[in-house]
């Protein structure tokens, strides 16, 4: 992208694909300023140990060899233990460590001799592992920025080395793809000074106000929500506008340690039938989702939901585009449920996804709903890790719930 101010001053914009890191460490080994990335005079040749790459003990002294922050790997200095102000960095270092000791050498204890630095293996997983922490840091940073609502997104990976997903973006809404239209705007609004007790915007549709004064949704699954929208007079407060602000949960997508790929998990207690997120993604039509559904399938992977409240003409992809939902797992016996909902877009094709929990859900415990959706519509599942999609092949369950029925499909 070049900018028509900077060609006027003999000077060119365009976009960079290397990361500010990289920027950064070319710029320290040529010397070089640039205060559009951080470096200038005063900082070009500070210091700030960024991780801790391997270990050794030379004549009863403890080392430690540092990569430093903006500095390529050729910088790297061992450092003697009582020049290092970084206690995090140290516990993460010794942490990585004996993780390693207990996950890959199987609890096998190694001793090192004095003169001796770690094994190459042992010194080359906690760099991973380093850079790894980096990355999710990175990615949790860019989720929250993306995001729209009041509740926080966590990263957490303490089972394996995998890192943020290459090809995912993460959207806030619903994105159709060409030749599909969203119309988000209401043809007509309700005029209520207390929707709670009035004539409001479900009652015009023939169906019943979704909620209590509590905030919890009262209706049965597979009855529709109709909240106030944005041609209605009431205002941000009122009772029957809900699904709209957001999450309202600070939620934790992490590496699950049964084989289930990634999960989300709450870091706070959710009462019982509170809203906790929407299933958002590409609208697509169903003859695109019988293409992608065949690719998705040579792949391993899948996350088709089909729109079928009243027709079946449309699909969500949550593959690449999507938000925290697209890592909530499958269970039998789930704690989450799924209602459509209806606000500015009354298109009854083309109804927004709801989860809403269906018991009181306790901190740290992970999110989960069923991809057959019994009580919610007629939607069928399939998924090597998680995400819902159309019915293919028969795929094994791995909850681990009681009531498990063997496999998503």
């Amino acid at each position: 992208m070049a900018a028509a101010g900077a060609e006027a001053r003999g000077a060119w914009c365009v976009p960079c694909l290397v990361s500010l890191d990289t920027l950064q460490e070319v710029c320290r080994k040529e010397k070089l300023t640039c205060k559009s990335i951080g470096i200038t005079k005063r900082n070009l040749n500070n210091y700030e140990v960024e991780y801790l790459c391997d270990y050794k003990v030379v004549k009863d002294m403890e080392y430690y060899l540092v990569k430093w922050k903006g500095w390529p790997d050729s910088t790297n200095t061992w450092e003697p233990l009582q020049n290092l102000k970084c206690p995090l960095l140290l516990q993460q270092f010794s942490n990585d460590k004996h993780n390693y000791l207990s996950q890959v050498k199987k609890g096998k204890a190694i001793t090192l001799n004095n003169n001796e630095a770690l094994e190459p293996a042992i010194a080359e997983y906690i760099v991973k592992k380093a850079k790894q922490r980096i990355a999710l840091q990175r990615w949790q940073d860019e989720l929250n920025r993306r995001k729209n609502h009041k509740g926080m997104i966590f990263v957490e990976n303490t089972v394996d080395l995998e890192g943020p997903p290459s090809d995912f973006y993460y959207i806030n809404e619903y994105k159709p793809t060409p030749g599909i239209s969203l119309v988000n705007e209401a043809t007509f609004g309700c005029s209520c000074t207390d929707c709670f007790f009035e004539k409001c915007c479900p009652a015009e549709a023939g169906v019943l106000l979704a909620y209590n004064k509590n905030q919890q949704i009262k209706i049965p699954p597979g009855t529709p929500i109709y909240e106030c929208n944005s041609r209605c007079q009431c205002g941000p407060d009122c009772p029957n506008r809900i699904v709209q602000k957001g999450t309202q949960y600070s939620l934790c997508i992490f590496r699950t340690s049964n084989g289930c790929g990634w999960g989300v998990k709450t870091l706070v207690k959710i009462k019982r039938m509170s809203f906790v997120m929407e299933y958002v993604g590409e609208v697509i039509t169903s003859e695109e989702a019988e293409r992608r559904g065949q690719l998705y399938d040579n792949k391993g992977i899948t996350y088709l939901f089909d729109l079928d409240y009243e027709s079946d003409e449309f699909t969500v992809d949550a593959a690449r585009y999507g938000n925290v939902s697209h890592f909530v797992n499958h269970s039998c016996d789930p704690n989450l449920q799924v209602f459509n909902v209806f606000i500015d877009n009354l298109d009854t094709r083309l109804p927004r996804i709801a989860l809403f929990s269906t018991r009181t859900i306790n901190a740290g415990e992970e999110l989960t709903f069923d991809y057959q959706m019994k009580g919610s519509g007629d939607i069928s599942s399939d998924s090597t890790d998680y995400g819902p999609a159309k019915k293919r092949v028969r795929t094994v369950c791995k909850c681990g719930a009681m009531t498990c029925r063997g496999y998503l499909n």
